[in-house]
């Protein structure tokens, strides 16, 4: 497959995964709840917190202008939201607060949505 092609297969993949819009990320970014999810590497901002906001940046880049650096991080989500949706549903899981869904939520996905 060519690498034109393989951007074009993550792009879709990855906006097929992401389904809240930046600013429902950057707002969801902004709770305690958002903040207190997740792996925290130096007891700091927890991977899927960082990773949501570099969510946010990607979508509101031109795709033309997306690099390298952005399909990995996109290819790093889609592979998120797939481990951690099969994680679940269980429906105690769906209950809005649950530590579950916050999680997905830091990473652009809400299971409410779908």
């Amino acid at each position: 497959m060519a690498k034109q092609d393989d951007h074009a297969h993550v792009y879709a993949r990855f906006h097929d995964a992401v389904n809240m819009s930046p600013s429902e990320i950057e707002e969801w970014l902004d709770t305690a709840e958002s903040r207190a999810v997740g792996f925290k590497r130096d007891g700091g901002e927890s991977v899927g917190h960082a990773s949501g906001r570099r969510i946010v940046q990607i979508l509101r880049t031109p795709e033309a202008e997306l690099d390298g650096g952005d399909y990995a991080h996109m290819r790093k989500v889609v592979g998120f939201v797939r481990r951690h949706l099969a994680q679940g549903p269980h429906q105690e899981h769906k209950v809005p607060g649950s530590r579950w869904r916050s999680s997905l939520m830091n990473w652009g996905h809400d299971p409410l949505k779908d």
